[in-house]
């Protein structure tokens, strides 16, 4: 007896078939998660360090940008204090050509007290005004200067501080990424959620701006640090050629007011001499004045003993006034003693002239001695005074 190869089916029964194929979409479906969750925990574990090199590759580059912006950050610093330091001393240059205008300005307003004959463009009063001059010109140089070094400061501190600002974003991207490489799947926990911000895709750099920011701010700073150089060098050159002027033209004052004081001594020594010599002659002619006013007295003594001679004789008898030697003796006696007296007073009248001349000269002298005298008072010891604390060493 053969079996049938198909038996009718008794009925609706389940279908076999259907189950045989979910079956086996369903074996395959694991299979397919089995190899996913074999293919997904293999890239779990090589994910992680893929990251960290890439992590360690950028730290690095941060640390790369980061130092050459720390060299460049410390130079700038550097340079802020040179220039600071250069500033004082211009401030102090200016200070002391403040000072210095002050003595001069001071020492020709005491020039400008002499007598009016004295108050003459001498070579002092010359060489104050030229020292005046040069200390003016210098000191607008200085202040021009001071202004150019404080405006280089400006920029200075204005790259230090895109540097600092640059340092700072660096390092906190830094300590980001380092934290990012130490991160493990037990540390996710201890991450507050709201704390993570997405930065939008609209506002992120590329590597090559990333980089190209560090370098602008770099290069903006090694620009300023190459004028603040050559700004140093103009400023030192200046410095010295400025105090060099100033001391050279001080130095041409003081030997000034040394050779006015040696030629004012000579004229006053020239002027004591005249004096002492005209009241040595004054001296001399009141005495030749009371000389000649002795012998006026004396001559006109004897012609009033003539004067009395002749009176008496002219008493005579008639017959016995006749003019003999005697009475011819005695009358050229008087004429010759009258002439003498006539000469005397015209002598002693002379005499006085004379002597009122040499009084006018005298004082005259005397006048002359004591304005040369103030004279040598300002350019010996008061201008010399003022003009002790001059000390000009390089600014």
């Amino acid at each position: 007896m053969s079996v049938p190869d198909h038996i009718p089916q008794q009925g609706a029964g389940p279908n076999l078939v259907n189950f045989e194929v979910i079956r086996n979409r369903s074996e395959l479906f694991r299979a397919e998660c089995t190899r996913l969750m074999l293919e997904t925990d293999k890239a779990c574990k090589r994910m992680p360090n893929d990251d960290g090199k890439r992590l360690d590759q950028r730290l690095g580059d941060v640390q790369f940008v980061k130092k050459g912006l720390e060299l460049k950050l410390e130079e700038i610093i550097v340079e802020i204090d040179v220039l600071e330091a250069l500033q004082s001393r211009v401030a102090k240059a200016l200070k002391a050509c403040e000072e210095l205008l002050k003595v001069t300005v001071v020492c020709l307003e005491e020039k400008r007290k002499r007598p009016p004959s004295e108050r003459l463009h001498d070579k002092v009063e010359r060489e104050l005004l030229k020292e005046t001059k040069a200390i003016e010109g210098v000191a607008s140089l200085l202040l021009s200067v001071a202004e150019q070094i404080t405006e280089q400061i400006r920029l200075n501190r204005s790259a230090k501080y895109q540097l600092e600002k640059d340092l700072k974003e660096k390092f906190e991207a830094q300590c980001i990424d380092n934290s990012c490489a130490l991160m493990t799947h037990h540390s996710i926990n201890n991450l507050q959620s709201s704390n993570t911000k997405l930065v939008p895709q609209s506002m992120a750099v590329t590597s090559k701006q990333w980089q190209n920011i560090s370098d602008i701010n770099m290069a903006k700073a090694e620009q300023q640090l190459a004028n603040s150089l050559s700004l140093r060098s103009l400023v030192e050159s200046l410095l010295e050629q400025t105090a060099s002027d100033i001391q050279r033209q001080v130095q041409a004052t003081a030997a000034a007011l040394q050779l006015s004081v040696l030629e004012i001594k000579s004229a006053k020594s020239q002027m004591e001499d005249q004096l002492a010599k005209i009241l040595s002659e004054f001296d001399s002619q009141q005495r030749i004045g009371e000389n000649l006013r002795v012998a006026i007295a004396e001559s006109e003594q004897g012609l009033s003993l003539v004067q009395a001679r002749l009176a008496l004789r002219s008493q005579r008898p008639g017959k016995e006034r006749c003019h003999d030697a005697a009475q011819s003796h005695l009358l050229a006696e008087v004429q010759q003693l009258t002439a003498h007296i006539i000469t005397l007073h015209e002598a002693a009248a002379q005499s006085d002239e004379e002597q009122r001349a040499l009084v006018r000269c005298q004082l005259e002298l005397q006048e002359s001695i004591d304005m040369k005298a103030n004279c040598l008072y300002i350019d010996e010891v008061v201008c010399p005074q003022h003009r002790e604390s001059i000390v000009i060493h390089n600014f």
